[in-house]
C-alpha cells in the first residue's frame, strides 16, 4: 500500500491531467472517471487537491481553447469533419449552427456533462465568431463546475472508491496502452483506406496545369466541396459551378455529357471528388478529377473568384 501511494503521488497528476485534456480534444478518454478516483486519492492523501482542482482546470482550458482556435481558423471545416457521418452533413451543419447560436452562452456551462456536445461547443463558438474572452470566462465556469462536481463526489465517497483507488495505477497503464491502440488504429484506419481507394480508383487525375488548358478550351468545371459554400469569404476557380456532392441525384444540374468534365474539392486524397467523379461515370460522363483540388489551384497562381452572393448559405455567428 505504501509503495501505490508513493507511485500515486508522484504519478497521479500526469494520468488525471492527460485524461482531462485528451477528453477535451474529442479522444474517448473518460475524464469522469479520472476525477472521481483522483476525489477519492485526494480524501486519502495521496493527491494534493490544491494541485490536482487547478491542475485539472488548466488542462480542460487548453484542450477546449485549442478546439475553439481550430473552429476559429478553420472556418466551419471541423465541424463538417464530425457531421460526416450524418446522413446529410449539411443539414448537420445548419441544425447544429442554429442551435447552438439560440442556447451557446448558457450551453458553454453544462456543455461537460453532455456526451458529443462536450467537444463540439468549443469549435462551434470559435466558428460561430464568439469573442475569445467571452468563451475563456464561459468555459472556465463550465470546466470548473464539471471538474469539482465529480472530484467532489469522488472525495466524499472516498470509501466507496476505495477499490477503485488501488487500481489507479492500473487505470493509469490501461490509459497508456488506450492512447497507444487509438493511434495504431487510426494509423491502421488510414493504411485500410488508402488499400481500398487504390482498389477502387478508376477515375482519371489531372495536374492543374492540364486542366487549366482545357477550361479554356469549353471544358467544364465543378465545385463538389461538401461545405465550403458556408463563409462570406469563400471562393472557387473562376468560371467553376456547383455541385453539391450530398445531393448528388437530386440535383438540378445539367452535366454534358461526351465533353470534358473536371470535378475539385479540398479534402485529403480529393476523397469527394473521386466519390463524385465514380458516379459521374457511371452516367457516361468523361469526367476527371484536378490533383491537389482547389489548393494546388490556389498555389499555382490560377484565376479564382468569389463565390456568388446568392450561393452561399450564411450560418449564424455571435456579434
Amino acid at each position: 500500500m505504501h509503495s501505490w501511494i508513493s507511485n500515486l503521488a508522484a504519478h497521479g497528476f500526469v494520468i488525471l491531467f492527460a485524461a482531462v485534456f485528451l477528453e477535451a480534444i474529442g479522444l474517448p478518454v473518460p475524464a469522469a472517471l479520472a476525477l472521481l478516483i483522483a476525489g477519492g486519492a485526494s480524501a486519502r492523501g495521496a493527491l494534493p487537491a490544491s494541485y490536482a482542482l487547478p491542475g485539472a482546470i488548466a488542462a480542460m482550458l487548453v484542450g477546449d481553447t485549442l478546439m475553439f482556435l481550430i473552429g476559429r481558423y478553420t472556418g466551419w471545416w471541423l465541424l463538417g469533419l464530425l457531421c460526416r457521418i450524418s446522413l446529410n452533413p449539411e443539414s448537420c451543419i445548419l441544425r447544429s449552427a442554429d442551435s447552438f447560436y439560440r442556447r451557446g452562452r448558457k450551453l458553454l456551462l453544462i456543455a461537460k456533462f453532455i456526451p458529443g456536445i462536450n467537444t463540439m461547443a468549443p469549435p462551434l463558438a470559435g466558428s460561430m465568431n464568439m469573442r475569445f474572452l467571452q468563451f475563456i470566462r464561459l468555459d472556465l465556469v463550465g470546466a470548473i463546475i464539471y471538474i469539482v462536481a465529480y472530484f467532489s463526489v469522488g472525495f466524499v465517497f472516498s470509501g466507496a472508491l476505495d477499490a477503485i483507488t488501488k487500481g489507479y495505477q492500473a487505470f493509469g497503464r490501461v490509459l497508456s496502452w488506450a492512447v497507444i491502440a487509438l493511434i495504431v488504429a487510426y494509423i491502421a484506419w488510414q493504411c485500410w483506406r488508402w488499400i481500398k481507394e487504390r482498389r477502387l480508383r478508376t477515375v482519371s487525375f489531372a495536374a492543374v496545369s492540364d486542366a487549366a488548358r482545357a477550361i479554356t478550351t469549353g471544358a467544364h468545371i465543378y465545385d463538389v466541396r461538401s461545405h465550403g459554400y458556408f463563409d462570406r469569404k469563400a471562393v472557387r476557380i473562376t468560371g467553376s459551378r456547383r455541385l453539391d456532392p450530398n445531393t448528388l441525384h437530386q440535383s438540378n444540374e445539367t452535366i454534358p455529357v461526351g465533353q470534358a468534365v473536371f470535378v475539385y474539392c479540398t479534402c485529403v486524397r480529393e476523397a469527394t471528388s473521386v466519390r463524385v467523379a465514380r458516379e459521374l461515370e457511371k452516367n457516361g460522363i468523361r469526367v476527371a478529377v484536378i490533383k491537389g483540388g482547389l489548393s494546388a489551384w490556389k498555389k499555382a497562381g490560377l484565376p479564382i473568384e468569389a463565390v456568388p452572393h446568392e450561393e452561399v448559405t450564411l450560418l449564424p455567428v455571435f456579434r
